[in-house]
């Protein structure tokens, strides 16, 4: 039997050249991190949601760099196959230097491969790969900025809205960033940026042409309450296990039959 051999961040940018969707999935614990990377999983996030769907806050700033580095350890004991990622938390990168003690932290001690960060931050997204810090940007729907924008609506409907994400991922790409999330915005203009970068573009909530597609595995599973987004379908419906649930994600995204029309903007 052939060695399991670990995806990198040039394994995920082949994926996009050749056209094959990037699956990936929000990861907290070992249990849950084994059975995705023997399904296959490309890329786990170690996200802030872990403050909603495991620790029971409406939102993810009161999540600690702590906590994500304790679930980080957890998580990256297990896969074999999967890259990792994780979230910097809200206010752990409001300059470079604070940016970069915690990005070594996440990698040092949580053991992932890259930190994620939200919105347009081009010095401190250069700085951190200067240091040998991979960084993915997030743009869209930003949920750390929930007190300042008071509500997780599609952002990117309004031309001069749509024209700005499109820049700002450009300046992310140009700034270093090697993956980018979109959130919540439009399927054309998730497609319009898909097509202008060269680095992996995953999307949530932003159409079926992204080179990849994330979801929050409570969400996936059918467990993130009645009221779920319009971009989450429930793969544990019809299903008889947890593992088959996520094998069945895995494939919708692989075959491009997730995320349909009734899952985008």
């Amino acid at each position: 039997m052939s060695k399991i051999k670990p995806l990198t961040i040039l394994d995920l940018i082949q994926l996009k050249k050749t056209g094959e969707k990037i699956s990936c999935l929000t990861a907290y614990d070992a249990s849950f991190s084994a059975v995705m990377d023997k399904v296959g999983i490309d890329l786990m996030l170690i996200g802030d949601s872990l403050g909603m769907v495991i620790k029971g806050h409406s939102t993810t700033i009161p999540v600690t760099l702590s906590d994500i580095i304790y679930h980080s350890q957890c998580v990256t004991r297990t896969p074999k196959h999967a890259f990792i990622m994780a979230d910097l938390p809200f206010a752990t990168y409001h300059s470079k230097t604070v940016a970069v003690e915690n990005a070594k932290q996440l990698i040092q001690q949580g053991g992932v491969q890259m930190v994620k960060l939200e919105g347009l931050h081009m010095d401190i997204i250069t700085h951190l790969v200067q240091q040998g810090i991979p960084v993915c940007g997030h743009l869209g729907v930003l949920p750390q900025s929930i007190h300042k924008t008071g509500s997780y609506k599609t952002q990117g409907k309004l031309q001069q809205e749509a024209d700005k994400i499109f820049t700002d991922a450009q300046k992310i790409e140009q700034s270093g960033a090697s993956v980018l999330i979109l959130e919540c915005v439009p399927a054309v203009l998730a497609k319009r940026i898909t097509r202008a970068l060269r680095i992996p573009v995953i999307g949530i909530g932003a159409g079926v042409d992204c080179d990849g597609q994330i979801l929050v595995l409570h969400d996936m599973l059918g467990l993130g309450g009645d009221k779920a987004p319009r971009f989450v379908h429930d793969f544990m419906k019809g299903s008889d296990s947890i593992k088959n649930a996520i094998q069945d994600y895995h494939y919708a995204v692989k075959s491009t039959q997730f995320p349909s029309e009734d899952h985008s903007y």
